[in-house]
């Protein structure tokens, strides 16, 4: 695990009729910034970035997505750990990963899915390129399994 991940089961129900899925219910977030969507294309890795002020709500909304963690925070108790997360829009997978800053994250489309996949974030700020970084997949962490068929893309 990485020190300060916060992992929260969401609720589906279903029936015969489709499905409603909660995404946020009380307790609220203190801070919401935005909330948007970002869809991955099959056979790409978007990935790496850190955060130095933003905390983010990660909460798959269309397919399966890998994301992946890094802690490379200094003084963390989990400093050098990465994670792994299999995320579902449906299931047992679907969950809010909460990320506090300072940990490098990125995500794919689940590659054995061969297809796209949408994943919602509820940051606790608005945007800002000036409190991120970002770093080539194929140069830092290069050798992170995000699924059998590499890094794609």
């Amino acid at each position: 695990m990485i020190d300060g991940v916060i992992l929260t089961r969401l609720h589906e129900f279903v029936d015969t009729r489709g499905s409603v899925r909660h995404v946020l219910r009380p307790p609220m977030p203190e801070r919401i910034g935005e909330v948007y969507l970002s869809r991955v294309e099959y056979g790409v890795v978007k990935a790496w970035h850190l955060h130095s002020e933003m905390t983010l709500r990660y909460v798959p909304a269309c397919g399966r997505i890998i994301l992946g963690l890094y802690d490379a925070r200094a003084g963390s108790p989990s400093k050098g750990n990465t994670l792994i997360l299999r995320l579902s829009d449906t299931g047992e997978a679907y969950m809010m990963v909460t990320v506090p800053p300072g940990i490098w994250n990125g995500f794919r489309a689940d590659p054995t899915t061969l297809s796209s996949a949408v994943i919602l974030n509820c940051p606790d700020i608005p945007h800002d390129p000036n409190e991120i970084t970002r770093a080539d997949p194929r140069k830092f962490l290069p050798d992170f399994p995000w699924g059998e068929y590499g890094l794609g893309g």
